[in-house]
């Protein structure tokens, strides 16, 4: 069996989490924002084996070999990516407004069945940076072929971590608009091969109450970056911290 990538100094505490199910028609909603027969849907894991990282094309494991604050000699296992371009930065995120001329903003998620968790991860579109390419190209390209639509980047976060624990990758998150006019027809999606990713349209003010009823739902994983951002959200409009 493959073993863990976490990242550990001296021991690794797991712990089981009940899963609930609910109707996951409740929760889906087509861009005309009417309930839709589900269409995401997980794949079968048939093994898990250990790989020499000489074998693999996304992902490298090392093992790094350092000394902490009280000058003890350590080591700390790292999942690192092969593909980092001269931009620095590993992925971006595109979190996304659409803009409607008669509705309230909305945002696009994606459904995608991830491997690494077993299940399908709800997120929003994001890709790595090519080689010779800018952050704010791959978020135009990757919203288009994962979306299909147009969007306009308007601000680009620091490069930040995306799992210090566990990996050295890192990403930047690109906010970018999306805006529609009266009678425009969904756009079709430029999926890459073998990619099965389903586009959800959610309401920014109901973000946060449809990501906890995701996170409910049997199967579903909600991506972290985007919790955070929605839980942000909430706690501004909730909370008078600000």
């Amino acid at each position: 069996m493959l073993k863990s990538l976490a990242l550990r100094s001296t021991r690794t505490t797991t712990a089981a989490f009940p899963t609930r199910t609910l109707n996951p028609s409740l929760f889906h909603r087509s861009f005309s924002d009417t309930s839709t027969a589900m269409k995401a849907q997980k794949g079968t894991i048939h093994s898990i084996e250990d790989v020499s990282t000489s074998d693999t094309k996304w992902v490298a494991l090392r093992k790094i070999n350092w000394t902490d604050q009280s000058n003890t000699s350590r080591t700390w296992e790292v999942a690192s990516r092969k593909t980092r371009g001269k931009a620095g930065v590993d992925a971006v995120a595109m979190g996304n407004i659409i803009l409607h001329p008669a509705k309230p903003a909305t945002t696009i998620l994606v459904l995608q069945y991830r491997p690494p968790i077993d299940a399908i991860s709800v997120e929003w579109p994001a890709g790595l940076v090519d080689a010779d390419e800018s952050v704010e190209d791959a978020a135009v390209r990757e919203l288009r072929e994962e979306t299909g639509y147009e969007g306009k980047v308007t601000s680009v976060s620091p490069i930040v971590a995306a799992d210090p624990g566990m990996t050295s990758a890192n990403m930047q998150l690109a906010m970018m608009e999306v805006q529609l006019n009266e009678g425009d027809k969904e756009p079709e999606q430029q999926l890459d091969e073998g990619e099965h990713i389903e586009r959800v349209v959610v309401p920014i003010k109901e973000l946060y109450e449809r990501l906890v009823e995701y996170s409910k739902m049997e199967g579903y994983m909600v991506s972290a970056k985007l919790f955070h951002w929605a839980h942000g959200v909430h706690m501004a409009k909730t909370k008078s911290y600000l």
